[in-house]
């Protein structure tokens, strides 16, 4: 009986994603990078910037926040979003990060 309990099944801890974004309130409107969390990937899919706050950098900010998050975390990303893609090519000290 004791040796039967060796092979005893454990269940896999359900995996949790976390959806959830990164907002910067200027002048009373909110620019934000959505993201998800699955695990140790960090999945960067949609920034969005009002107009009245375009030209301002906040987008890049939205990037390096989100970048800098998975360093300090040790993540991985998963880039969708076509800004985060640029910031990521005009800094290439965050292309370490970027799953390919």
């Amino acid at each position: 009986m004791v040796a039967w309990e060796i092979f005893r099944h454990k269940p896999e801890p359900k995996q949790r994603v976390i959806t959830g974004r990164l907002e910067i309130e200027q002048n009373g409107q909110i620019a934000y990078l959505e993201y998800s969390l699955d695990g140790n990937v960090l999945e960067l899919t949609h920034t969005e910037v009002p107009a009245k706050l375009r030209g301002m950098g906040l987008a890049s900010s939205l990037a390096e926040i989100a970048l800098k998050w998975a360093r300090k975390d040790n993540l991985k990303v998963d880039i969708i979003c076509p800004l985060a893609q640029e910031y990521v090519a005009k800094h290439p000290e965050y292309s370490d990060l970027v799953m390919r």
